[in-house]
């Protein structure tokens, strides 16, 4: 291990943006050469990533430091937190990536999406690796650029609507969560995470600022983790390629504002300071509202992507819950579903992109006989949406059973009965999918089926079969140690100590 030092926060970043201005320069035409500089650059940060893991299992910390103006210190630091997220992204970028190399296989302007898409994944490592509210905030701010150009990429009237939508929206919560970080920098200054909160007479002494100064972060934040009613640019979202929709929901964009809400809550004011300023019923609140919303708006939805997109809006806001309701169980809840909501709904779209390619389905009517055309996809499917649903042994049961376990041990029963409330709505508008793509008579002729060679086939389905596969050994492996379970156990009976 003695190749990694306390730039390798760094280097987790400029990997990926690197390779996006190598797509750049390489250009439309070299074709050969940008897949080879996206994979390397995507085993390449995953080998650094499995070397830091054992690196910090093993006690070691990683801080990189450089100060831009007194009292302003751009950090980035790799704890066993900012591993959790890290890890999520590096190994979803690789799949996402061998995905889109297939399904972009005859589209235009391929050097643009991947270069951007490079840089909306070193972006996310940024927001992973950041040491401080204001290196958030600008990994923040880049992850919005970086994103834009990929809801846009397909240049129809309708994605440039979403576009404009999603920039509205994204550019209106950073403006609140600016304005909440000077604030608070002009109580406390600038602070580093520290677990469990830093520690500031002005936290204490200033009241009424600080409960402000929340929900300006807070709103900030829950922009990106679709947060109601700050949610309504996602599902206008769903207009982009499948690996953008994969890309926002399991990895980049609603996961950084749900794990922004994670650091606010757990390391910049801690979570008893946060329920002493009365933020954490705020917050609660919030999430099951969302939860609950969100599972509502997607029974009602006959587009696959657009009932995924709310399924998403529901399944999110689990990790803003864990955060407000606290205590061990209920913050490995939280903490855990971040990983295992990534698996599943990646899963999801990875399927869904390959219904609409392959088949031209896209509506939920159209889906009937699909289980046997397409037999490895949709068991893929079937173990996401089961996942998502809180089947036991699937990833998903493991993050509810420690939500509701940690709500009662917190003597907030009522957050048991939102998950109960949400399950059922989760099965209810994925059950009779399931029995479309299983039980009922495939059509004469599917609305545009495409014979691809066998390279493209493989590059969309086999990253499906690996997500589906991941999101149920999660499940069935949750007790080994190097599992998302174990890892967030450790991590969590660490801070609580």
């Amino acid at each position: 291990m003695n190749w990694l030092g306390p730039e390798s926060p760094l280097h987790l970043v400029l990997i990926s943006l690197l390779a996006g201005v190598l797509i750049f320069i390489a250009g439309e035409q070299r074709q050969k050469l940008r897949i080879g500089i996206n994979l390397a650059a995507a085993v390449l940060k995953l080998v650094l990533v499995a070397a830091l893991i054992l690196a910090i299992r093993d006690g070691r910390d990683f801080v990189w430091r450089m100060p831009l103006l007194p009292g302003f210190d751009f950090v980035l630091h790799l704890d066993e937190s900012s591993m959790l997220f890290t890890t999520l992204s590096a190994f979803l970028w690789l799949l996402t990536t061998v995905y889109a190399i297939g399904y972009l296989e005859r589209s235009a302007q391929r050097a643009r999406f991947f270069g951007f898409f490079c840089i909306c994944v070193a972006s996310t490592m940024g927001i992973a690796a950041a040491g401080n509210l204001f290196t958030f905030f600008i990994f923040y701010e880049m992850l919005t650029l970086a994103t834009w150009p990929l809801v846009v990429h397909r240049g129809t009237p309708e994605s440039l609507s979403a576009g404009r939508v999603y920039l509205a929206y994204t550019l209106f919560g950073s403006a609140l969560f600016l304005a909440g970080l000077v604030w608070l920098y002009s109580i406390a200054g600038l602070q580093d995470f520290v677990a469990n909160g830093a520690d500031s007479g002005a936290f204490i002494e200033r009241r009424l600022e600080l409960q402000l100064i929340v929900c300006l972060l807070i709103a900030g934040l829950g922009v990106k983790a679709s947060l109601v009613p700050l949610h309504g640019w996602l599902p206008r979202a769903m207009v982009a390629p499948a690996p953008v929709s994969a890309l926002l929901h399991a990895v980049a964009v609603v996961k950084a504002g749900a794990f922004g809400i994670v650091r606010l809550v757990y390391d910049v004011f801690g979570p008893e300071r946060f329920r002493a300023l009365g933020m954490s019923d705020l917050l609660a609140g919030a999430a099951a509202l969302t939860i609950v919303y969100g599972s509502v708006m997607a029974l009602r939805q006959q587009d696959l992507k657009r009932r995924l997109a709310y399924s998403t809006v529901s399944q999110v806001s689990y990790i803003a819950l864990g955060a407000a309701v606290a205590g061990p169980l209920a913050t490995i809840g939280g903490l855990v579903h971040l990983v295992h909501q990534g698996v599943m709904k990646i899963t999801l779209f990875f399927c869904a992109g390959i219904y609409a390619e392959m088949l031209g389905v896209k509506k939920i009517a159209q889906m009937d006989g699909a289980g046997r055309r397409l037999p490895l996809t949709s068991i893929a499917f079937s173990i996401g949406a089961l996942g998502m649903i809180g089947l036991p042994p699937m990833a998903g049961f493991i993050s509810k059973w420690y939500l509701g376990a940690g709500a009662m041990a917190a003597g907030q029963p009522w957050v048991v009965g939102v998950l109960v409330a949400s399950t059922l709505l989760n099965a209810a508008y994925f059950l009779p999918i399931l029995r479309r793509l299983w039980f009922a008579p495939p059509p004469e002729q599917w609305p545009h089926e495409q014979v691809m060679n066998r390279v493209t086939s493989v590059s969309l389905v086999g990253p499906a079969v690996i997500t589906g596969l991941l999101a149920l050994l999660a499940g069935l492996l949750a007790g080994a140690e190097l599992s998302p379970l174990g890892w967030v156990e450790t991590l969590v009976r660490r801070r609580y100590e």
